[in-house]
């Protein structure tokens, strides 16, 4: 028998695999008109120049010159002899205050300027240690503080969205590093997430050797939701302390601040002019929703440097390195004129599906009439995706007959009444908030009477519901209501 053995190394047998998979990739491009959308129309005025100043190609078709006032437009009078003034008896200092002030807009009281906050807290980051990535940072998250100084978004959202407007990923550390610094400036409290943080910082300010500071400072970070239930037992016997020590620490966080910046404060800063992207009018019996100002219809292609690329690309002559930065350059501009049209045909999309589905509330006004809306609902009617509809409502404002409402805020969740019927939850938190403004403020509702009130309006809600929407109003419990009354 004969054998035969093979001494070499082992032959590798391949192999081919046929697959098929679904991949999701999303293209520059559509990364770029996502970044459109998320725009407002301020933010979009600033694109839309910063793309003009970049690109020769694209053009804005300017308005015609309007016309002149009234005093500009009237004939100049020939020259007048000094006998004609000999006789004026108008004091000078009358003539000389009307060049200021016109008779009627005279101000009767001395006018003071009014500083917003939010330029206070970012000249004291400036002297922190810092880099310039935290100082842009710090800004943004700066001016991302609603009026009373707190932080309403969540810190992920907030990485999101800066991560979105400036191009570049940003991490959570970095935010909560950077929250931490404004957190240490004046004043105390400013950029709190809650109402317990904003506590915290004051308490962390105050001396650590008095026991009340220290013994108030763990009430707050560990039993904030025992307060909340008012379970003053389980806190006396967790902090080893009596009832008359209880008193003296609650006595203290009464006197604590609810919010950075004081009511007083607030109402007193400038208002800050808002550009709305819809608008809502109301013809007869009719109404009709729109876009405030469109854009796409000024923006063009520069006919001049078109006909000139045209005419290079027939030639043999033409630089090939000018000839193709032209041509890059009429594509950049022939997608950002479409894109702007797209997105403003998917913004009248949405604010009409929002109008249909919200017609009675924008009759009326009235909050009881808003009904329960989720970004799907939106999104199924006009057959988008929800990151859409998300990116469109996010941060725009609608002008309606009643006045200029936060698109964002008409999304909400809802709950059924007693009859089967679904309630929006801003029906429900405008009730609360009524009830609990005309309570006896020495002796307010605790949850559980509001729960009761609410069952008999038809609202059949449990507790920690109102619970819930209470520390969404930021509206302290019954106990700590008392102490403030």
């Amino acid at each position: 028998m004969l054998c035969l053995r093979y001494r070499g190394k082992p032959t590798v047998m391949l192999h081919q695999n046929l697959s098929q998979r679904q991949q999701l990739k999303i293209l520059p491009q559509q990364i770029q008109l996502l970044n459109l959308f998320h725009l407002n129309s301020l933010e979009l005025e600033q694109r839309i120049n910063q793309e003009i100043e970049e690109n020769p190609l694209l053009d804005e078709e300017k308005n015609e010159e309007e016309p002149l006032p009234e005093k500009e437009m009237e004939v100049v009078q020939d020259y007048h002899d000094y006998d004609e003034f000999e006789n004026d008896d108008i004091p000078d200092y009358k003539t000389e205050c009307e060049n200021f002030w016109h008779t009627e807009n005279f101000p009767e009281k001395p006018m003071a300027e009014l500083a917003d906050f939010r330029k206070d807290v970012k000249m004291q980051f400036h002297y922190l240690e810092h880099t310039p990535d935290e100082l842009v940072l710090a800004e943004f998250i700066i001016d991302s503080l609603n009026s009373h100084g707190m932080l309403d978004m969540e810190v992920q959202a907030l990485a999101d969205d800066f991560s979105f407007k400036h191009k570049r990923w940003i991490e959570i550390e970095d935010v909560e590093s950077v929250l931490y610094k404004i957190q240490q400036l004046e004043p105390i409290g400013i950029g709190s997430r809650s109402i317990n943080e904003c506590y915290l910082l004051q308490l962390k300010k105050m001396n650590q050797k008095r026991p009340d500071v220290r013994l108030a400072s763990q009430l707050i970070e560990n039993h904030f939701n025992d307060l909340r239930r008012r379970n003053l037992e389980k806190i006396m016997h967790d902090l080893h302390i009596e009832e008359d020590e209880l008193v003296i620490i609650m006595q203290l966080i009464g006197k604590l601040k609810m919010k950075p910046i004081a009511e007083s404060a607030s109402s007193t800063e400038v208002n800050q002019n808002i550009l709305p992207d819809f608008i809502i009018v109301q013809e007869d019996d009719y109404l009709e929703a729109f876009l405030y100002k469109q854009r796409s219809s000024s923006l063009h292609i520069n006919s001049g440097w078109k006909e000139m690329i045209e005419a290079k690309g027939k030639g043999n002559r033409a630089d090939k390195a000018t000839q193709q930065y032209l041509k890059n350059k009429l594509n950049a501009a022939q997608w950002f004129v479409n894109a702007i049209r797209q997105r403003e045909g998917t913004m009248l999309k949405v604010i009409k599906a929002i109008l249909h589905f919200q017609y009675d509330y924008f009759r009326e006004g009235d909050v009881r009439q808003l009904k329960p809306m989720i970004l799907k609902n939106i999104a199924d009617m006009i057959g988008v995706d929800i990151s859409t509809v998300s990116r469109i409502t996010c941060n725009k404002y609608v002008e309606t007959p009643f006045g200029t409402i936060l698109l964002k805020d008409l999304f909400t969740e809802g709950i059924a009444n007693e009859k089967g019927k679904v309630i929006s939850n801003r029906v429900i938190q405008s009730s609360l908030e009524e009830l609990i403004e005309t309570e006896d403020k020495k002796n307010p509702y605790t949850d559980q009477q509001l729960v009761t009130i609410l069952a008999e309006k038809g609202f059949s809600i449990a507790r920690r519901t109102v619970a819930k929407y209470r520390e969404q109003l930021q509206i302290p419990v019954a106990q700590m209501r008392s102490l403030w009354a």
